[in-house]
């Protein structure tokens, strides 16, 4: 038991230490940060309605609920002032016909309480403005008008985050490995999409880039260099009809930075591939993006999806979301070029070829038969 489960810590080691790095994980976040950024700060202050959407619901809800008990007790503390000032408070001992700023205002705490009936318009009739203050009237004018903004930017900025198209992007998912194999004649690389809504996505385009170092012929070496990567269906790339789960596939030709790469090599290659899905959501109408990553060791050569969506004897077509990442093993060429010269030579067995180097002799041939 000991030495199984030694054997088991010590393969979880090996694994993690061959783990690579990636730019984006495989639920669309990306892993990069920013360090010694000269701007100011006071530039996501500028911009703070999309600061504010950024934002963790923890910190939302801390900015949400300081905003509110912070304006509040401003304000309470402003209205004790008054009262103060003009010797409401019952520590003067005003007289019977002394008319208060507010009414039943006898300490910091009543104050606190009116600030709050204020600005949340609760009224419960018992304290109240007269007319004896212009400063308290302009006070209740401007804490109104100032509650209100407050309650239209945070309620506005709590809609807007649960409304967010990113939070759409989690019903669509991809399959956990991408594969290589034969379709249509040539060597693809295929990837399984799915959207887990009956509604569509309008207007979908997909696509990826492929992320590798490189050296450039001047000799400057380039981390994150993004290369194009074309991905079509049956239909084309664009205006997808995502009511079924599609497979995509990129084909692996002379111009794809696949075509150099074999089954026995691509463990060993550096790169990471990231695929994008943009489209409006029916809904909302707002633009939504998903995307995902596959390194190496998730790119699987010489298998292909198993089926997925099948028909019922009702007429009804079912989609089995549990063969959705399985894969198949099938015949495979072991490289993109191996492939190109095998047609090669099949296209050259078909045709008719002169040899310059034959040259046809005459026999002549002598009759030994007499008359």
């Amino acid at each position: 038991m000991f030495s199984y489960l030694r054997k088991r810590f010590t393969s979880h080691l090996r694994e993690r230490s061959r783990r690579r790095a990636r730019l984006v994980s495989k639920d669309g976040r990306c892993n990069i940060e920013f360090g010694n950024v000269e701007q100011s700060r006071f530039v996501f202050l500028i911009d703070i309605w999309t600061t504010i959407l950024d934002l963790r619901w923890r910190y939302k809800m801390t900015i949400f609920i300081s905003a509110f008990l912070g304006s509040w007790f401003l304000f309470g503390l402003l209205w004790y002032v008054v009262a103060y000032i003009h010797k409401d408070l019952p520590e003067f001992n005003p007289s019977i016909n002394h008319t208060p700023c507010v009414e039943n205002i006898n300490g910091l705490t009543s104050a606190f309480l009116f600030s709050l009936e204020t600005q949340v318009t609760i009224g419960y009739g018992f304290r109240c403005v007269t007319e004896q203050c212009a400063t308290a009237i302009f006070l209740l004018i401007f804490q109104s008008i100032l509650g209100v903004i407050i309650n239209s930017f945070m309620c506005g900025a709590i809609l807007a985050k649960i409304s967010r198209s990113k939070n759409r992007a989690k019903t669509i998912t991809f399959s956990k490995n991408a594969v290589i194999s034969k379709r249509g004649g040539k060597l693809c690389l295929l990837i399984r999409v799915a959207n887990l809504r009956k509604s569509l996505l309008i207007g979908s385009h997909i696509y990826g880039k492929l992320l590798k170092t490189t050296i450039t012929p001047e000799g400057e070496t380039i981390i994150l260099d993004q290369v194009n990567i074309e991905f079509v269906v049956d239909a084309g790339n664009e205006n997808l009809f995502f009511i079924s789960p599609l497979t995509i596939y990129h084909i692996i030709d002379k111009n794809s930075p696949f075509f150099h790469m074999a089954a026995e090599t691509l463990l060993q290659q550096d790169f990471e591939l990231v695929v994008f899905l943009d489209g409006t959501v029916e809904a909302t109408s707002a633009t939504c993006q998903v995307r995902t990553s596959y390194i190496p060791e998730e790119v699987l050569w010489g298998y292909r999806f198993a089926p997925i969506v099948s028909k019922t004897k009702e007429g009804k077509y079912r989609v089995d979301f549990q063969n959705f990442s399985k894969t198949v093993a099938v015949e495979t060429p072991h490289c993109a070029f191996c492939l190109y010269n095998e047609k090669e030579a099949k296209a050259k067995e078909k045709k008719g070829y002169d040899n310059p180097g034959f040259v046809l002799s005459e026999v002549n041939e002598t009759s030994d038969t007499k008359m």
